[in-house]
């Protein structure tokens, strides 16, 4: 498979087929580019081209959703649904890894937030230093990666995170992720990898290695049993997470589709042979043969190909069923399959038909005959995610530019300071201001209250969005009463970073 193909992954919950939007590279419209700076102007862009749905859709089926759902900040899923079922069952997972490149900075509290939030409400959580891409694709040397990595762990232990009912590694210590990542290794080429991240003849080989290491990280927490899993993300990381559900569905042992026929097709045409078959089935009590399929067909729709398929079948009823591909399965897991499914069937040489189960049941079984031969059963992975916070200066929060950010580490002070120098979405002058209002959707200082600094009380993100819009408040006030809060945050973080050091030393994680 090149990586201009794309292998779909199946909703198990519904049973549609799902490409992501295409390719894992993407469009050339929106770039998104997991290792540079990318931007997103216009999040609806998302949905369209890269098959993000909107966060809004399931909002409702959150319990005591976080404030960074509630006020838009996630604004985006892939499959959210199937973790939330997870969640109530005490069955999913969530991920997100840190690369230890500089301090830990308000902007990586929002990823410690929704790892810590999964956690608080039943997913078993996994955090992760990617040392191994940090020195590979960052060029770190190991000094300034541990340093990092210490820093990273205890801002997020001083969040609440509990190591106790979680699991923190780094990509260098585990070896169960560097095997798995072997593993994924043969199933991705290097085409695919220049399609979607633009490598080319100069990059290393080290560099390729993390990509698929981060594959592993990804689909780590389904080792030791499937389950849905979630991986919060800036839309720049969308590339791994599509890769990651493509590999997925590449190391499964059957894959499991709708068919009407005995032959197969392709996405396509089989949703117009689904389309074909609702409007034929019960137009009279004949049975509906494939002959007859493709006369239809060659009158209502310009599919040469699946005419052509079911001219082939000839008098073969056209008939609802559910398909498992043989995609992995040596002979005696594919027999077991056979074994296992109740009611009628019909086995072929390269995949099984089942008239009396359903979707669901059909996905279930797939993967119990899996796991129970070796297999791994991998769902794809789902993702959240979260909107990029604007830097104090405008444009995008760095890392390498300190007055665009406030560090974790930022004394108490300097972040008082950084705050008070901040660009904000003010009009010229106080009369402008009052006369128009400010522009709270462009502010920076806003965002400080809406990401961070108005923590659970949505009435003060509410009240200082409509005060500032309406004139009734000024950038200088504004900018104080946010400034006070940074200080306040970050003096409490600090305390309680201290609090929290000693458990580094009984956490198995080498620093």
């Amino acid at each position: 498979m090149t990586g201009h193909e794309h292998d779909a992954s199946m909703d198990e919950s519904d049973g549609v087929e799902r490409t992501d939007g295409g390719t894992a590279g993407g469009t050339d419209d929106v770039a998104l580019d997991p290792w540079g700076s990318s931007t997103v102007e216009d999040y609806r862009k998302l949905f369209e081209e890269f098959g993000i749905e909107s966060f809004d859709d399931v909002l409702d089926s959150v319990s005591q959703p976080h404030y960074l759902m509630r006020r838009g900040v996630i604004f985006g899923h892939r499959e959210y649904e199937r973790v939330l079922e997870g969640m109530a069952d005490h069955n999913a997972a969530v991920l997100s890894g840190f690369m230890p490149t500089g301090d830990p900075h308000i902007g990586h509290k929002l990823v410690f937030d929704e790892i810590i939030w999964h956690q608080r409400h039943g997913a078993d959580a996994f955090s992760l230093i990617a040392d191994l891409e940090a020195h590979s694709a960052r060029g770190l040397d190991w000094d300034e990666i541990e340093t990092h990595a210490r820093d990273y762990i205890l801002s997020l232990l001083a969040l609440g995170f509990d190591p106790e009912a979680g699991e923190l590694y780094r990509q260098s210590e585990n070896r169960e992720v560097q095997d798995l990542a072997f593993e994924l290794g043969i199933e991705t080429n290097l085409s695919e990898l220049q399609a979607i991240y633009g490598f080319d003849g100069e990059t290393d080989v080290s560099h390729m290695q993390s990509v698929v290491t981060q594959m592993a990280d990804i689909l780590y927490p389904q080792l030791e049993e499937p389950r849905p899993t979630v991986i919060p993300v800036g839309p720049d990381q969308d590339p791994h997470v599509r890769l990651a559900r493509d590999l997925a569905a590449r190391m499964r042992t059957f894959k499991v589709t709708e068919a009407y026929a005995s032959f197969e097709t392709d996405e396509s045409n089989r949703e117009l042979l689904g389309a074909v078959y609702e409007q034929l089935d019960g137009e009279d009590e004949a049975v509906v043969r494939c002959e007859a399929a493709a006369e239809f067909v060659a009158e209502q729709y310009s599919a040469p190909e699946l005419e052509s398929s079911l001219r082939a079948a000839g008098k073969e009823p056209l008939r609802h069923r559910v398909r498992f591909l043989d995609r992995n399965a040596d002979e005696e897991t594919f027999t077991a399959l056979i074994d296992a499914i109740d009611g009628e069937k019909r086995v072929y040489e390269g995949h099984i038909d089942a008239f009396d189960l359903g979707r669901t049941d059909a996905h279930e079984l797939a993967r119990e005959i899996e796991v129970e031969h070796g297999g791994y059963g991998f769902y794809p992975p789902s993702s959240i995610y979260h909107r990029f916070m604007t830097g104090l200066t405008g444009g995008k929060m760095s890392s390498s530019i300190p007055a665009s950010h406030i560090s974790l580490l930022d004394d108490p002070q300097t972040g008082y300071e950084k705050v008070k120098s901040a660009t904000t979405g003010g009009r010229d002058t106080a009369e402008k201001q009052r006369e128009l209002g400010g522009e709270a959707d462009d502010c920076p200082v806003y965002e400080l209250y809406a990401y961070l600094l108005a923590d659970d009380d949505d009435d003060l993100a509410t009240t200082v969005y409509e005060e500032c819009v309406t004139g009734e408040r000024l950038c200088g006030d504004c900018k104080e009463q946010a400034a006070v809060l940074m200080r306040e945050f970050l003096n409490d973080h600090q305390e309680k970073r201290e609090e929290v050091e000693p458990l580094l030393d009984s956490l198995d994680i080498g620093l």
